[in-house]
């Protein structure tokens, strides 16, 4: 069963639970499955190694779930409009892999969580497309065609899917917000069977 696998960095857990809401999204595509991945925080200075397996949540990624993965989605917090520097630190990483071509072709999409409705989601989400389209992703976004999109009143743009976690830092998605953020994860599941 080909995996379609969601990339994220959380760190208070929005991102991590829309990424399980994506996850559900593309387990409703017959034949597809969702792999769950996080990247370890960065440090300017590391007092003490990051344990090999996290202590809870997804596993850490590894350069084999990129090459056996069938369309990619990247998920992260937002940091003055753009990526958290793990994740960024990680896509630094993959030198081998845009020699390689190892994403070229495959679909992938974005999304983000912010703790204020104008944090910046736009333009994080598009941060995030930007190393994709060096891989040759195919870059997939939410169309208009979800009525949701156009009556959401916090998160989801056709950018991607995304979160305003608020000031009190309410991790978990509005309904609208985890309706698009599944069908987000539809839809890249829906362009990687039909590009297979």
């Amino acid at each position: 069963m080909p995996d379609i696998l969601v990339l994220y960095y959380s760190r208070n857990g929005s991102v991590a639970r829309l990424a399980r809401q994506i996850a559900r999204g593309v387990g409703e595509v017959p034949g597809m499955a969702a792999r769950l991945r996080t990247v370890p925080p960065v440090a300017a200075a590391t007092a003490t190694a990051v344990p090999p397996v996290p202590e809870d949540g997804a596993p850490y990624v590894v350069p084999a779930d990129l090459a056996e993965c069938a369309g990619l989605l990247l998920g992260s917090p937002t940091r003055f409009g753009n990526m958290a520097a793990p994740l960024k630190h990680f896509i630094d990483g993959l030198g081998a892999e845009w020699a390689s071509g190892t994403l070229v072709g495959k679909p992938a999409a974005v999304f983000t969580s912010t703790a204020t409705q104008h944090g910046g989601q736009e333009s994080t989400l598009l941060s995030m497309m930007l190393p994709l389209l060096h891989h040759g992703c195919v870059i997939a976004g939410i169309p208009f065609t979800e009525p949701l999109l156009s009556s959401t009143r916090s998160g989801g743009t056709p950018y991607g899917a995304s979160h305003v976690a608020g000031g009190a830092d309410d991790p978990t998605p509005t309904d609208d917000e985890a309706a698009l953020a599944r069908a987000l994860g539809r839809r890249v599941a829906q362009l990687a069977a039909k590009l297979a």
